[in-house]
């Protein structure tokens, strides 16, 4: 709940600052980040499409959430079936050739938040330099008189320039995230736990791609 809470709240409220009513595209609406991140939006009336595995869309449903097939070779296609005219904003962890589609879906007025490089870890190539393209990208969307706006979500914004006022931030985001979880409104995605003598087999599930939240570890 501590850095996944903070990361979908701000990215939510800080970032995209999304108003109720409105519609936005959660990729990775299973995982970590966007299963809180679609909790905190839905709690706020706001409209969610999630992308996620199928094993995931039941559970996604539950909390309202429209899921659509992450795996299906057209994931625009059905994003544009549930809301023609585009949407609100798109929360995108997966990289560079995905913030393009995504960047697309926005309707206008539309922002589109970054926030990592998921389907691109295992990539053979300078991490750096894809991540300085993809901000070159984000950078030059902004410029463009297109009506959107793109940014990439970074936990340690403005911690050197001001440690005082990082964490003041930090501080007053984590207090309204622990406040909704203890009023019941967010709930932590707990998918095993695991004494710390069994670390290697938990790894190796967390690693699998096969569950839906947390893998913990207990002392």
């Amino acid at each position: 709940m501590v850095v996944n809470g903070i990361t979908a709240y701000q990215m939510l409220h800080r970032s995209a600052q999304v108003t109720p009513g409105r519609t936005i595209l959660v990729h990775g609406a299973g995982g970590g980040v966007g299963s809180l991140l679609v909790q905190l939006a839905r709690h706020d009336g706001i409209r969610v499409i999630g992308t996620a595995a199928k094993r995931n869309h039941e559970a996604l449903r539950a909390l309202g959430v429209e899921p659509i097939d992450h795996r299906d070779g057209d994931v625009s296609r059905q994003v544009r079936a549930l809301a023609p005219g585009g949407v609100d904003a798109v929360f995108d962890h997966l990289g560079p050739t995905s913030i393009r589609t995504s960047f697309s879906l926005l309707a206008p007025g539309g922002t589109l938040v970054a926030y990592g490089t998921a389907a691109r870890l295992d990539d053979d190539n300078s991490m750096i330099a894809m991540f300085l393209g993809m901000v070159a990208r984000l950078t030059a969307w902004n410029i463009l008189p297109n009506k959107r706006s793109a940014s990439f979500y970074n936990f340690w914004a403005g911690h050197r320039l001001s440690i005082r006022k990082f964490r003041q931030r930090q501080r007053a985001d984590l207090t309204a995230v622990l406040d909704l979880l203890d009023r019941g409104a967010l709930t932590a995605n707990v998918a095993a736990r695991f004494p710390l003598t069994e670390a290697s087999a938990a790894l190796t599930l967390a690693e699998s791609r096969t569950t839906s939240g947390k893998v913990i570890l207990l002392p």
